[in-house]
């Protein structure tokens, strides 16, 4: 099970392929290479493959910097190992399977959740049964691109803990606690998968549909309580594509979080905030809560609704929004797209300046805001 590099200076707990491991973690021997923390990869798994009598390597690939390794380290495997089958997950996959399939190197693509459908890949493949009862993948059957039944999203409190012990054998896990703005030793956790809107330029509505499904907050309290006192972690980054969905299960991780005195960021929407009483932002903040991602993207009415942004927010919400964190001592972390096509190259550049203007407007209302 193959993580490539993502960060080179700040490696993460490698969740995408612990949730997969975690489906198999009774079932099958298994080995993984994080390529965050090898200076070469291929020659840590080619010593895997002479060790043991593995049959198949699986890879999570995101697009940008993991495709650096994922491609030639998938192809190597495919040339000296030529009956291993490859199996790819991820969003890149996931939003590209026709060339993915067609490169020749990959047998399968894990689409979306993995938790149900990677040991039924496996058990197909052993049994040389089809795939088409298989929910979650796609496939190539002669020239066919084949899309399987689309699962919704699983109940997270009921799939199986995380394998944290097996991965601390292959790589100490404090290895992955990094010092970061939030604290010396930064626990990086997913506690919800999905996001309930359909941005027009987000990886994750294709997949998951506009759906949103969280673990429950004690199940995350828990999880991050044995993190700390197990590894040291004392921050916490959640890699959440939207953290905040839910007021009252943020509350309740608030409350039973506060005592441990930990500093936390997580991924949020600003309408959705924006929603949120008073009480629930100071308990939020008082809870340690310091800062929060917020993908404001441009200051113009319009071109949010070009991007469909949900249709409810707006400039004006983004300015006011800011101003009110301001008084909770809660930083907002603004993202913003620069040069989102237009019809002609003037109307790119005045949009940029437009926005460049509103970016300095909001730092006048609230000056710690960041970008």
């Amino acid at each position: 099970m193959f993580n490539p590099r993502a960060l080179k200076y700040k490696p993460r707990i490698p969740n995408s392929v612990l949730q997969v491991a975690a489906s198999i973690d009774d079932k099958y021997e298994y080995v993984i290479v994080d390529g965050n923390l090898e200076n070469d990869p291929l020659e840590k798994i080619k010593a895997c493959f002479e060790k043991g009598s593995f049959g198949f390597f699986a890879c999570t690939v995101m697009p940008g910097p993991q495709l650096k390794q994922a491609i030639p380290i998938s192809k190597k495997i495919r040339e000296l190992y030529p009956n291993v089958k490859i199996i790819w997950g991820g969003y890149f996959p996931s939003n590209h399977p026709n060339t993915v399939l067609n490169s020749g190197y990959v047998d399968v693509i894990v689409n979306g959740m993995g938790d149900k459908c990677f040991p039924m890949i496996i058990e197909a493949f052993q049994t040389k049964k089809t795939f088409d009862h298989i929910p979650n993948i796609i496939y190539k059957r002669n020239n066919d691109i084949i899309r399987t039944t689309k699962d919704a999203i699983y109940d997270l409190d009921v799939l199986p803990s995380f394998p944290y012990e097996k991965l601390n054998e292959f790589y100490p896990l404090k290895n992955y606690l990094g010092n970061t703005y939030l604290g010396t030793k930064t626990i990086a956790y997913h506690s919800s998968f999905g996001c309930p809107f359909t941005c027009s330029f987000c990886a994750v509505v294709p997949i998951y549909n506009a759906r949103w499904k969280g673990r429950s907050a004690d199940n995350v309290f828990k999880d991050i309580k044995y993190l700390k006192e197990t590894f040291g972690g004392n921050a916490i980054e959640f890699h959440d594509n939207n953290f905040f969905v839910s007021e009252k299960r943020t509350v309740e991780f608030a409350n039973l979080i506060k005592k441990e005195n930990m500093i936390w960021w997580g991924e949020a929407r600003i309408d959705t905030m924006d929603k949120y009483k008073d009480e629930s932002l100071q308990l939020i903040r008082d809870a340690g809560c310091k800062m929060i991602f917020f993908g404001a993207e441009t200051g113009n009415d319009a071109v949010l609704k070009q991007m469909d942004k949900g249709g409810t927010q707006t400039g004006e919400q983004i300015l006011r929004f800011a101003e009110r964190l301001k008084k909770f001592d809660i930083i907002p972390e603004y993202s913003f797209v620069l040069g989102l096509p237009a019809a002609t190259e003037q109307e790119v550049n005045k949009q940029i300046d437009e926005d460049i203007a509103f970016i300095k407007k909001i730092k006048e209302v609230n000056s710690k805001t960041t970008k």
